[in-house]
């Protein structure tokens, strides 16, 4: 069963395609983290607010992923970093074309 973490925090930019250019090796990165099926990036100029969505194979991977992002955005200067794991329903999620 897949585990879905969510991730939010204040962030002041850059944005759309400047956010692009300069996340590109952290998206690299983040891509070989063990445990990860897919991130979706979320970003929220207005709100000023950058994070994502995360679907991990298992808890553990999660829980790490969230303990070392965690830090190294502490380590960029964010304050607060907002996290949370949630279990899949796949039935559910499959009847409105989750990727899963």
């Amino acid at each position: 069963m897949p585990y879905l973490l969510q991730v939010d925090f204040q962030y002041q930019g850059p944005w759309g395609d400047g956010m692009t250019a300069a996340l590109r090796g952290l998206a690299e990165s983040i891509a070989n983290e063990p445990g990860l099926i897919w991130k979706i990036w979320t970003e929220n100029q207005a709100a000023g607010e950058a994070g994502g969505i995360y679907l991990f194979k298992d808890v553990p991977s999660a829980e790490a992923y969230l303990a070392m992002h965690t830090a190294r955005l502490m380590s960029f200067g964010v304050q607060r970093v907002n996290g949370k794991i949630f279990e899949v329903n796949d039935a559910l999620s499959l009847i409105d074309r989750a990727p899963l």
